[in-house]
């Protein structure tokens, strides 16, 4: 009888071993380990031209969209880009539906909060966007408090416009802020300035609006995981990239080359 206790007792201190060696194993996979381990990285986004948007194939392009590939590319491995609901992005990071949110995100108390964020890369404001035949009116952030906007659910547009107690509507993105503008079903709409830059006024298919008065100032970032160590494996490939001269080659690429950061 003694004899089986003593072998029980040793096939349990066995399995006890493997047990806690598999947990250990687990405990010490890294985000980078995990995306690795699946072979791609999964970019949340949204249609936000010249960050993230789609050339006539339907491919993703843009100055974030060219980064973030040849960031998955330094890791080896692929990019899948989802267009995500920005008011849930924390949510959709935690629940592994994407891996990082890298879209023009502004550097916000939430944001630094809730994610792992890398060194900021882009220098940005809110804008306010009105028709270009009414423009000389809005010239002043006293002059706008009648309006009624439209603002990306979720956004540092939308933070901006609470901030100034002024009458919004949230709608899906930057993008239909602006048509909201354009149809008139909105006085106004409030948006990054590099996309107001890109998609707004002459040459453009909003060559009937315009942007007026600046509401702040921010800095841009990529969000992972809180806790992920991406972040830092992106801020080493963003020194590099700005070492080399691709960063400041895609940033003129894209004619935001004025607002980027410089990374030391």
């Amino acid at each position: 009888m003694k004899n089986v206790k003593r072998i029980l007792a040793l096939v349990m201190a066995v399995v006890l071993c493997f047990a806690l060696a598999a947990c250990g194993k687990t405990a010490d996979k890294t985000d980078l380990d995990y995306v690795k381990e699946n072979g791609k990285l999964v970019v949340g986004i949204t249609d936000f031209e010249p960050m993230d948007y789609q050339d006539k194939d339907g491919n993703w392009i843009g100055f974030d969209a060219e980064m973030a590939t040849a960031f998955a590319k330094s890791l080896g491995v692929d990019v899948e880009f989802v267009e995500i609901d920005w008011d849930n992005k924390i949510a959709e990071l935690d629940g592994k539906s994407i891996d990082c949110v890298w879209n023009g995100m502004t550097l916000t108390d939430e944001v630094k909060g809730g994610m792992e964020c890398s060194a900021p890369y882009c220098n940005n404001a809110q804008v306010v966007i009105v028709k270009a035949s009414v423009a000389d009116k809005y010239q002043t952030k006293d002059s706008i408090k009648d309006l009624n906007f439209a603002v990306e659910a979720g956004s540092a547009g939308k933070k901006e416009v609470e901030a100034l107690n002024l009458k919004f509507t949230e709608v899906k993105d930057q993008a239909t802020a602006l048509m909201e503008v354009k149809s008139g079903t909105a006085d106004a709409a409030v948006i990054d300035a590099l996309m107001a830059a890109a998609m707004v006024g002459e040459g453009t298919d909003y060559a009937d609006l315009t942007y007026t008065v600046g509401l702040n100032s921010e800095e841009y970032g990529v969000g992972f995981r809180k806790g992920s160590n991406l972040a830092e494996e992106l801020n080493k490939f963003f020194k590099a990239a700005y070492a080399d001269g691709s960063l400041q080659k895609c940033a003129e690429k894209y004619k935001i080359q004025a607002s980027l950061i410089e990374q030391k």
